[in-house]
């Protein structure tokens, strides 16, 4: 690979990286939107009812993974329905928030 190749290369790296950085979530605005996912995920994002996963402590990219797959009607079975519908109402913006908010919270509630 020539410098030029080595610099394009380069560049498409950078360009790709930058929607992450530049799209800071904001674990603040995460948690003023919390609210609906309390009644099956739990207050503090541990769940109270063992068919529902616990949201506090998960990695941040799961969780942005997870919700724009149920938006996207791409996860099925289980719960599906009901994750896809809420899914529905959310922006990129929203889906990065809670995700930012619900990986801040500590694992297991403590």
């Amino acid at each position: 690979m020539n410098l030029k190749h080595f610099a394009v290369a380069g560049l498409f790296a950078l360009g790709a990286a930058a929607p992450a950085a530049s799209m800071a979530a904001d674990a603040e605005a995460g948690k003023a939107k919390a609210g609906v996912c309390a009644a099956c995920h739990g207050q503090n994002g541990i769940s109270q009812v063992p068919i529902y996963p616990n949201l506090a402590g998960q990695k941040e990219q799961y969780l942005v993974a997870s919700l724009k797959a149920y938006k996207a009607g791409q996860r099925q079975g289980g719960q599906a329905p009901v994750m896809q519908g809420q899914a529905a109402a959310l922006s990129d913006e929203d889906i990065a928030n809670l995700a930012a908010y619900f990986a801040s919270l500590p694992a297991g509630g403590k």
